[in-house]
């Protein structure tokens, strides 16, 4: 059997990947047709419904979206995209709106305001939040509610794209797999517009805040086709993920710092105030420095929230104190241990301003896409904002495009949870997996250094030689770890995410975005 023997069609738009950017953007699409495809059931798998913060907008008294932006090129450490900044934070109001109209139940104070929360390095009050540190789900929750009841979207549960399909020079939809189904020959989508929404490569370092199936597999099947990569080497990691042994790591969001929780050591000291004078406030990626070189000299650190919050906690944090008392902790009394984990990629598949990537027919949004947003280092809450904004952005695009038509009967795959749930354990398991993930977390991760990096490179390569049985999954995930390394290497100075011990500056040269393919990625990888 050939592999176009296995085809089916999407009947218009094709979306890869169902956390908040696709779905927002298979609504914004309605009526015309749109495809759905989700590993796991709606909301199961999506780093969206694990966001804590909220959604950054500049929509209380006396800010502005321009002030957003500022704050956004500060955090972004000199790489931000000017316009793209001012254009994305002017139609924070306008997303905002959309998720409240499509059920989202924001946070109010008694005159029907949106109560607003402060997070690291934004200058005024504009997170809007959902029960104190469930926005992420809570959004979730009401966009799977509208496109549950959307006769336009279809959604096929239970299956991954290992693959892009191209001819005649364009994307033409997908490769896919039932999950769990690693050796059969994949099923071919064809799909007149299709759109990359399946998240970031959290999962490629041993601790992440990141949902286990996010691990690079949208850039990396993205710059095996050719597509265009941005900023690849630009990783945040988040200063506080709860240090529990899970995998992955629960979060103990940045609001707890907005709120006034401090950072102490085993010891009892604060030591943040002599290193920013933000203190717990400065950018996630001194902070997180901060704790790595604690914890590197032998260390333990701790958020300490007892002062501020005490048993307020409890009901203005509830997830946080679910994750703290699920492993003994009760942060009413105790300070919580933390420690840095991977948690965002400003990089991914480079977009236009309409979300289209450098591949004809392929458009890219959420945290799979590098927008120039985020420069070299997230400003906080930024994330969910983006992905309404681009959804919207692309639903608009291929809208001009796409006709609207009847949706025409697709045969999908069933999703079964005991197969699925195997499927995600055996590939966490598997040594070459493991051994990736220790190799970007011990060479690729908080700090860096050139000796570590060519290490990385010629490890990456060696992992890729000697797998038993290279999948297309798995080359996915070494395509990534190659493009974040290679372009970590050729950074040579320290800027925002990146940080190099070998060259702690940085420097006015590098002031420019990175661009780069995978044979260039390869190439470098050679080198080393």
């Amino acid at each position: 059997m050939t592999i176009f023997d296995n085809t089916l069609n999407a009947d218009g738009a094709l979306i890869v990947g169902a956390g908040l950017a696709g779905l927002f953007c298979a609504l914004k699409l309605a009526p015309r047709p749109v495809t759905v495809l989700s590993p796991k059931p709606l909301g199961a798998g999506a780093s969206s419904a694990w966001a804590q913060g909220g959604v950054a907008a500049a929509v209380g008294a006396g800010d502005s979206s321009s002030a957003h932006a500022r704050d956004t090129e500060m955090a972004g450490a000199g790489i931000v995209d000017h316009g793209t900044a001012e254009s994305v934070t002017a139609e924070a109001a306008e997303r905002i709106a959309d998720l409240a109209q499509f059920g989202t139940p924001f946070d109010r104070d008694d005159f029907g305001n949106y109560a607003l929360g402060r997070e690291a390095a934004h200058s005024a009050n504009r997170i809007v939040k959902v029960a104190g540190d469930r926005a992420g789900w809570a959004i979730m929750q009401a966009i799977i509610a509208a496109v549950r009841r959307t006769p336009s979207i279809r959604i096929v549960e239970g299956i991954t794209a290992v693959d892009l399909a191209r001819a005649d020079g364009r994307v033409v939809g997908v490769f896919c797999r039932r999950l769990g189904d690693r050796y059969t020959e994949p099923v071919f989508i064809r799909a007149r517009a299709t759109v990359l929404a399946a998240g970031g490569l959290g999962g490629l370092y041993g601790v992440t805040t990141n949902p286990p199936s996010v691990r690079g597999h949208a850039m990396g099947m993205a710059a095996r086709a050719g597509a265009l990569i941005g900023d690849p080497e630009f990783v945040q990691f988040h200063p506080t993920a709860i240090l529990t042994g899970a995998d992955p790591a629960p979060l103990a969001t940045e609001a707890l710092r907005g709120e006034g929780a401090i950072l102490i050591n085993d010891q009892g000291e604060r030591f943040m105030p002599a290193i920013h004078p933000d203190a717990e406030l400065a950018p996630r990626d001194v902070v997180a420095r901060a704790n790595f070189r604690q914890i590197q000299s032998g260390r333990r650190v701790f958020l300490d929230t007892r002062e501020v919050l005490g048993e307020k906690i409890l009901t203005a944090f509830p997830t946080v104190s679910a994750y703290c008392h699920e492993a003994g902790i009760d942060p009413v009394k105790d300070p919580i241990p933390v420690t840095p984990a991977a948690h965002f990629h400003m990089g991914g598949v480079l977009v236009d301003e309409t979300g289209r990537s450098s591949l004809p027919g392929l458009w890219v949004c959420g945290e799979a896409s590098c927008t120039g947003l985020h420069g070299a280092n997230r400003l906080a809450s930024n994330s969910l904002l983006e992905a309404t904004v681009y959804g919207a952005r692309i639903a608009e695009d291929i809208g001009g495009l796409e006709p609207v038509r009847a949706l025409k009967p697709f045969e999908g795959i069933e999703w079964n949870e005991a197969e699925g749930q195997k499927a995600e354990e055996t590939l966490r398991n598997l040594e070459a997996v493991r051994d990736l993930r220790a190799m970007m977390t011990n060479l690729v991760g908080v700090e860096r250094s050139g000796e570590g990096l060519r290490q990385a490179l010629r490890g990456i390569a060696e992992l890729e030689a000697n797998a038993v049985r290279v999948t297309r999954a798995y080359l996915n995930m070494t395509t990534s770890a190659t493009l974040v390394a290679a372009a970590a290497l050729r950074r040579t100075e320290s800027r925002g995410g990146h940080f190099r011990t070998d060259y702690p500056e940085t420097s006015t040269a590098w002031s420019r975005h990175t661009q780069m393919t995978l044979a260039e990625a390869h190439a470098i990888r050679a080198e080393a």
